[in-house]
C-alpha cells in the first residue's frame, strides 16, 4: 500500500499539532504513519492515498451503525437549522432522556447528560462520594474511566510496579499527574471476589463506591466470572457503598439495556457514552432516584456548555429511535455477524495453528495472541498475551485493507456485511501467514 499523502501530512501536522495527533491512541496506529483519511461510509473508511479498508476501528466503539449513517445525518441536519448551543432545556433531551430509561433495567432512574466518557466518570466519582460521604473509591486494574488525573491508574500498570496482587499499587498512566488523587483510590485485582472482600476490610467505611467496566471491554473483552457481578454488588452494599457499571463502551451496544441487561445485575449507578450518538459527542449518568437527587438539587455541582447541545441530542434521539424500532431483531444480528467473525477468526487460527485468540460477546470483541483458553483479568493478560505479535498482525491486515485498533478491540457495526467478515476471515489467513 501507498501511504505517500498521510506521511505528508503528517509531516505538516507535526508543526501545529503535538505530535501530529490530537488523541495519544491514534499514534499507535497499525499503520506505517498515523492515517490520515477522506471519506467514511458504512463500514467502510477511504485514506489520504485512496486506500479502502473495511473498518472495525468505528471512531473506538461510537459507531453502532457504521459511518455516517443516512437517518442520524437527516435528524442532526433537522434540528441543528434551529440552533446548536441552547444552554437552557428543550423537549429534545425529554425524549432522549424517556428512550433511554426505557431500555435500561434500571427502575425508578433518572439521568444527566455531559460531553464525553471521561467527563461522565468524573461526574459518578463526585456523585458517590458526595452522597455517601466516604473520601475514597475503587477501581480495578486492566479498566479504564477516562484520562484525567483522578481516575488514571492501574489501567494496564507495568507488573514490576503494581504491586502484590493480595495489595496492588495504584500506578498513574502518565508523567505529569497530580500525585494527590492516588491516596482517594483503592486498586484491587478484577475477577477475584476475595481479593474486593480484602479491599473493603482494608479501608473500612472509606470505600464510596466501586466503579467497573461490567464487561472488561479495555482488556481483552474480558467476561465476569460466573457470580463476580454479582458479588460485588453483593459487597458493596454490605459495606454500604454504591456500584457503578462504566457502561460508556457496552451501553447500547451489547443489547439494549447494555451489561446490565446481559450480565441480569442492576447496579445505582450507570456511565454511557460512545454508542449512545452513533458517533456524536455525548455522554449520560443514569442512577437511582434518590441517589441523582443530591445532584439535581445542586449539593453535588455539574456543569456543561456543550451538555445536551442539539446536534448531540439530535443524534442521540435518532440512534435510540432507530433501535427501538427494530426490535430484538437488531441486536440479534448485530451480535450474530460478531461472532460469526470471531468463529471465522478461530478457524483460521486453528487451520495455521496460530496463537490467535477471541474473546468478548459479539458485537465488541478482542484479539490477542495466547495460548490460554481464557484471559479473566489485567495481569492475565500481561503475563500470557503476546502484544508484539498482535501489533503485527495488525499491521499485516491493513496491509490486507482491514483496520484493526492498537489495543485489539474489534467493534462490529450494523453497517457490517456477512461480505465484510468473510474478507476479513480470509485477510486474516493471509496474515497470519506472514507473521
Amino acid at each position: 500500500m501507498n501511504f505517500d499523502n498521510s506521511h505528508r501530512l503528517f509531516e505538516r501536522a507535526t508543526r501545529v499539532v503535538a505530535g501530529g495527533v490530537s488523541s495519544q491512541i491514534r499514534v499507535n496506529e497499525p499503520a506505517p504513519v498515523p492515517l490520515f483519511f477522506t471519506r467514511a461510509e458504512g463500514s467502510r473508511m477511504w485514506d489520504a492515498d485512496g486506500n479502502e479498508y473495511i473498518d472495525y476501528i468505528q471512531g473506538m466503539g461510537p459507531n453502532l451503525f457504521g459511518h455516517a449513517p443516512e437517518f442520524i445525518n437527516r435528524q442532526v441536519e433537522e434540528d441543528m437549522r434551529k440552533g446548536y448551543v441552547y444552554a437552557a432545556q428543550f423537549e429534545r433531551e425529554l425524549e432522549v432522556a424517556e428512550l433511554a430509561l426505557e431500555m435500561i433495567p434500571m427502575p425508578d432512574a433518572r439521568v444527566r447528560f455531559a460531553t464525553s466518557g471521561t467527563e461522565i466518570d468524573q461526574l459518578v466519582i463526585r456523585l458517590m462520594r458526595g452522597y455517601t460521604g466516604r473520601p475514597k473509591y475503587l477501581k480495578f486494574e486492566g479498566h479504564y474511566h477516562g484520562w484525567m488525573d483522578s481516575v488514571n491508574y492501574s489501567v494496564h500498570p507495568p507488573l514490576d510496579q503494581a504491586g502484590s496482587p493480595e495489595s496492588p499499587e495504584a500506578v498513574g498512566e502518565s508523567q505529569g499527574m497530580d500525585t494527590g488523587p492516588a491516596d482517594g483510590v483503592v486498586i484491587c485485582e478484577w475477577n477475584d471476589v476475595e481479593a474486593l472482600e480484602r479491599a473493603f476490610a482494608a479501608h473500612p467505611g472509606e470505600i464510596a463506591g466501586v466503579i467497573m467496566e461490567p464487561i472488561l471491554a479495555n482488556t481483552n473483552c474480558i467476561m465476569p466470572l460466573p457470580g463476580y457481578a454479582e458479588e460485588v454488588k453483593r459487597i458493596c452494599a454490605e459495606n454500604g457503598a454504591l456500584l457503578c457499571f462504566d457502561e460508556v463502551i457496552t451501553g447500547f451496544r451489547v443489547a439494549a439495556g447494555g451489561a446490565q441487561e446481559y450480565l441480569g445485575v442492576i447496579p445505582d449507578l450507570a456511565t454511557y457514552a460512545k454508542s449512545l450518538a452513533g458517533g456524536f459527542p455525548v455522554a449520560m449518568l443514569a442512577g437511582r432516584s434518590e441517589i441523582m437527587e443530591i445532584l439535581g438539587n445542586g449539593t453535588v455541582y455539574h456543569g456543561g456548555s456543550f451538555n445536551s447541545n442539539v446536534m448531540s441530542m439530535a443524534a442521540s434521539y435518532a440512534s435510540l429511535r432507530h433501535i427501538a424500532d427494530a426490535g430484538p431483531a437488531f441486536y440479534t444480528e448485530l451480535n450474530g455477524r460478531g461472532l460469526h467473525l470471531m468463529d471465522g477468526l478461530r478457524e483460521v487460527a486453528a487451520e495455521t495453528e496460530s496463537k490467535l485468540h477471541v474473546q468478548g460477546v459479539g458485537s465488541v470483541f478482542s484479539i490477542s495472541f495466547t495460548t490460554k483458553p481464557e484471559i479473566v483479568s489485567w495481569r492475565d493478560h500481561a503475563r500470557n498475551c503476546d502484544d508484539a505479535m498482535y501489533s503485527q498482525f495488525a499491521k499485516a491486515m491493513l496491509e490486507q485493507g482491514v483496520r484493526l485498533s492498537s489495543n485489539g478491540r474489534i467493534h462490529m457495526s450494523s453497517a457490517h456485511t456477512d461480505e465484510d467478515v468473510q474478507q476479513t476471515v480470509e485477510a486474516a489467513r493471509r496474515a497470519l501467514a506472514t507473521i
